[in-house]
């Protein structure tokens, strides 16, 4: 749905879209009306969003992505009209917005967390569907003999940072630590698949893991405290249940005295003493790269392989360590708080 329209058709087009699915473009204003309708200079595209929560980390990945394809179609002389809808953490809601998407006719959809990419991926196999802030792919497709490209019309980036170099940086903090509790969501695949990873790795430099998992937010801190009862050390993974509750994660586990690592620096920020963490940011920079691509350049999801943050980063959380008592890496970058 390429299309070049007009000042006065925009401001339809927008108003429809806005009854439609009851969001508000981000950052899109309508032109202002003229008594002469004037011809846009180029292509006017649209973005549907489904982000499924707010928190730090995918608030993060949306903004990198709307400001980075903004820039590159501004500079290719179009324009991008961006229908940002948050699902509360609702799968079934992903489903509702993916759907109205689709009968919109959006020239692209962005998934931001598994399950949008799940409920994109269900609601459509024509339009081009870019996730972001997914861990794994395969586990998220379940697909088992994963080659990079999917095959179909989804492609995007993925939020993995390296796991057994997380495993290297709880060794390096905690070498005398002899039991790890492994805490997050059940109902979020990707940070089960992460629990095996990391067990594996952690498994071999010599700890014990315990699974502590939670359904939902309610269940945190009753989950949270037996873990602390029983382990020297907890590992968040990237989770975004947690990530959306982690101040609860550490109002258990800091007055017990029982450090945490996450998979991300959002967390962290709430309740670590240390990560090893991309930049979500940049994470949507890259999705908005690969957008481009699609839509002015023509290329095809299906043929394009999963891409990665461009750096993963050190990182630790001042003030736990200090009420901790824990000496951060020499070569870690302070958290901004």
């Amino acid at each position: 749905m390429k299309k070049k329209i007009t000042a006065l058709m925009l401001t339809l087009l927008l108003v429809m879209s806005l009854a439609a699915c009851g969001g508000t473009p981000a950052e899109s204003p309508a032109p202002e009306s003229t008594d002469t309708p004037v011809e846009a200079s180029g292509t006017t595209y649209t973005v549907g969003i489904c982000q499924l929560m707010q928190h730090v980390a995918l608030d993060s990945a949306t903004q990198g992505f709307c400001d980075k394809l903004t820039e590159l179609v501004e500079a290719n002389g179009d324009s991008v009209v961006f229908d940002l809808q948050n699902a509360a953490g609702e799968p079934t809601t992903c489903a509702t917005i993916c759907n109205q998407f689709v009968s919109s006719d959006v020239d692209l959809i962005l998934a931001n967390a598994t399950p949008a990419l799940q409920a994109a991926m269900a609601a459509t196999n024509t339009i081009p569907v870019l996730g972001t802030s997914v861990t794994d792919y395969a586990t998220a497709m379940g697909v088992s003999d994963w080659t990079g490209a999917t095959g179909i019309n989804v492609s995007g980036t993925s939020d993995l940072a390296p796991l057994d170099e997380q495993a290297a940086l709880i060794k390096e903090l905690f070498p005398d630590a002899k039991t790890i509790g492994i805490l997050y969501c059940s109902a979020e695949p990707n940070s089960q698949y992460q629990s095996d990873v990391i067990t594996a790795s952690l498994t071999e430099l010599g700890y014990t893991c315990k699974n502590y998992t939670f359904s939902d937010s309610n269940d945190i801190q009753s989950v949270a405290t037996a873990a602390v009862s029983e382990c020297d050390l907890i590992y968040v993974p990237t989770d975004n249940t947690a990530a959306s509750n982690a101040s609860l994660i550490g109002n258990v586990c800091i007055p017990a005295g029982v450090p945490v690592v996450t998979g991300e620096e959002g967390t962290c920020a709430g309740c670590g003493v240390a990560t090893l963490s991309i930049s979500y940011y940049d994470l949507g920079v890259v999705t908005a790269e690969m957008a481009y691509e699609v839509l002015v350049n023509g290329a095809d999801p299906a043929e394009m392989d999963i891409r990665f943050a461009p750096q993963v980063t050190k990182k630790y959380n001042a003030d736990i360590c200090t009420s901790l008592g824990i000496e951060p890496p020499a070569d870690a970058v302070a958290i901004e708080q």
